[in-house]
């Protein structure tokens, strides 16, 4: 038998080692930039075409090669970095394998001019798939320009596996902001397809920052900073209130390079602790300049994660340096007045006293005592109900350990029905649609007699819920919704009660809406009196050009001007009322934090955006009118179990259920 192990040629494995290095075009220009910056650079300039498929230049005037030098970079392993092991442990430079080049040209048709100051002539090389064209002497400039055109020409799978051109040109425009800044005393420029995207002149970190990601950051940087032997931590904070639903404005570097580290971003989140609202992420951008002695970044093949020798310490000074920023700008964890407060710091004796000279002085009977709510829950199970006493030998303190019924509902061991209880989100601002559109035409009481006389018209849900009565708008008040902390809506219904998430359920309804608008194309815009503007970053405005289309469809009317600017004269008509700017930007972001999955399916995960950010949120009254048309509406969709998220939107308990609370059979 013969002897089956070969060595493979030098144009397959470049090949193979590009699989690792260049993923995508966004690859390619972080690795040129980054031979730039090593070459002593003091401009970069980086041109795109077709999001970088046809064509990637990046041009400097840096320190430029010799002939034999800009031969030996197409070499697999060629580095003028290091020389020996130890080299790998006291590095300052970004680049030091030798592979980016080689493995750039083994999947593209490159071209590569260059001159060193002392040269009378430059250096002119093509290359195409690892096979050299052509080597000549030319008149250049002083410093590279890299040409890098039909990235993965040669093998046609990884070109078809290449997103959209707005997905690509996004982490285009991701790696160039990395590097940016990090070299904020480097000028760069970014043009793609005959546009200039970004022109940064060089500038100091905070300058660069507002420059990248828009005037009003200027308002909210927080300077940051603190030095020990061996370890400098310094840069920029963002304030508790800048904080967003995504964490894509979050950048660490290590002696200037871009490293991501869910440990060292906890440290940061622990500093915040107590000032950001759930699912908020601050801003950042920290630097640390650490000896290269201490980290290891030889770890994966993009080197954008590293070890720390010593990471408790490093954890330790970035969580107090924050920290320390935060408190000495004033920046202090505040009273949440839409959250539940401990008062258990009164005695049961005051309480007692309190409601004994209430009921005495007003004359009120039991029925009014028993309604006096203890506004410190604690955390209670069904359990403590069913165990109770069933005489009367308890202690009657007990009854105000806890008024929370959602705290009830939550350790409930036998869960009723099929559903669970909404977890009680944190409340966010208000700027959500209305439930019931306003119709200027008619008197209001009709308005709300016919949003009232709405039934549950879901085939889905053609047996009766409600008790049968001549009329749910009849004189008896008992049926009447109410709201619960205004988190829950609680309504009587055949079996006992049911509690509704008026978050999810909204969410629910308002993302069956878009879903229908977006593939009828029919969404309903209201034009806004005065227009508003919005001053959008590239990578936003790249998102923007991607999904108008969508957009529109939703009934949002808007123009995409110069330089980031974006114009809205409508809004969807079941948005009316709502801040444009408020609503057009949370969408955004929005669509944002789930980048990933809107290849998968774009339209279901815009109209899941477009729900999050229109729906009523926890903490949001609601009027009587509001609450029957939030519950009619809810069975009108074609799922109104779970919100769109997968979160339920109801929780039914039973009458039996409620009599095992009371000892009841």
């Amino acid at each position: 038998m013969s002897d089956i192990i070969r060595l493979l040629p030098d144009s397959i494995a470049n090949q193979i080692a590009a699989g690792e290095v260049v993923q995508r075009p966004a690859s390619v220009v972080k690795e040129m930039m980054e031979n730039s910056i090593d070459a002593g650079s003091a401009n970069i300039q980086v041109i795109v075409k077709d999001a970088g498929k046809t064509l990637i230049q990046v041009i400097d005037d840096g320190a430029g090669m010799s002939e034999t030098d800009a031969r030996m970079s197409f070499e697999r392993h060629a580095t003028s970095k290091i020389r020996k092991a130890e080299d790998l442990f006291s590095l300052r430079t970004m680049g030091f394998r030798g592979e980016a080049v080689a493995s750039i040209a083994a999947v593209a048709q490159v071209e590569l001019k260059t001159r060193r100051e002392e040269d009378e002539c430059g250096t002119l090389i093509r290359m195409d798939g690892s096979k050299m064209e052509s080597q000549e002497p030319v008149s250049c400039s002083k410093g590279t320009n890299f040409t890098i055109r039909n990235l993965f020409f040669n093998i046609p799978a990884r070109r078809n596996f290449l997103k959209s051109n707005g997905v690509e040109m996004r982490h285009i425009i991701d790696e160039f902001q990395r590097v940016a800044l990090a070299n904020p005393e480097v000028g760069f420029s970014l043009v793609h397809n005959g546009t200039e995207t970004y022109k940064l002149p060089a500038a100091k970190l905070s300058k660069r920052i507002v420059s990248l990601f828009g005037k009003n950051y200027k308002s909210q940087l927080i300077p940051c900073g603190e030095k020990i032997p061996n370890l400098n931590v310094h840069g920029y904070i963002g304030k508790p209130e800048f904080a967003k639903k995504s964490r894509g404005e979050q950048f660490f570097f290590v002696n200037n390079r871009f490293v991501k580290s869910s440990y060292l971003n906890h440290a940061v989140t622990q500093a915040y602790e107590g000032l950001l609202h759930k699912d908020a992420f601050p801003f950042y951008v920290i630097f640390i300049e650490i000896d290269p002695k201490q980290i290891d970044v030889n770890v994966h093949p993009t080197k954008t994660e590293i070890k720390f020798d010593d990471e408790r310490t490093v954890f330790s000074i970035i969580k107090a340096t924050v920290r320390q920023a935060l408190g000495t700008n004033g920046v202090t964890p505040s009273l949440d007045f839409e959250s539940n407060i401990n008062f258990n710091s009164f005695s049961s004796a005051d309480i007692r006293k309190t409601i004994e000279s209430e009921s005495i002085g007003s004359g009120a009977g039991p029925e009014e005592i028993s309604s006096v709510k203890n506004p410190a829950p604690k955390t209670t199970s069904y359990e403590r109900f069913s165990n109770a006493p069933k005489s009367g030998g308890g202690s009657w303190e007990k009854l105000f350990e806890s008024s929370d019924t959602s705290d009830l509902l939550s350790e409930n061991s036998e869960k009723p029905e099929s559903h669970s209880a909404p977890i009680e989100s944190e409340p966010e601002p208000s700027y959500s649609a209305p439930i019931i559109p306003e119709k200027k035409d008619e008197p209001k009481a009709e308005a709300e007699a016919e949003t009232s006389s709405m039934t549950f018209s879901s085939a889905a849900n053609e047996i009766r819920i409600f008790p049968e009565t001549e009329s749910r708008n009849g004189s008896d008040r008992s049926e009447e919704p109410f709201q619960l902390h205004g988190t829950y809506v609680v309504t009587q219904v055949k079996s006992g009660i049911m509690l509704i998430g008026q978050q999810e359920a909204h969410e629910r309804i308002m993302y069956e809406r878009f879903s229908t608008q977006l593939v009828m194309n029919n969404g309903t815009c209201q034009q806004l009196l005065f227009p508003q503007t919005l001053s959008l970053n590239p990578a936003d405005v790249a998102l923007v050009s991607e999904l108008s289309e969508e957009i529109r469809a939703l009934g949002f009317a808007f123009d995409l001007l110069e330089n980031g600017a974006l114009t809205i004269s409508g809004i969807p008509n079941d948005c009316s009322g709502t801040d444009a700017g408020d609503l057009f930007g949370g969408l955004i972001e929005q669509i944002r934090k789930n980048e990933t999955e809107l290849s998968l399916n774009r339209q279901d995960n815009i109209a899941k955006a477009m729900a999050k950010r229109s729906a009523i949120k926890t903490g949001q009254a609601l009027k009587s009118a509001e609450m029957r048309a939030l519950i009619d509406h809810l069975f009108a969709c074609s799922n109104p179990n779970y919100s769109p998220d997968g979160k339920p939107t109801y929780y039914i308990l039973s009458m039996e259920q409620i009599a095992g609370f009371f000892g009841k059979n």
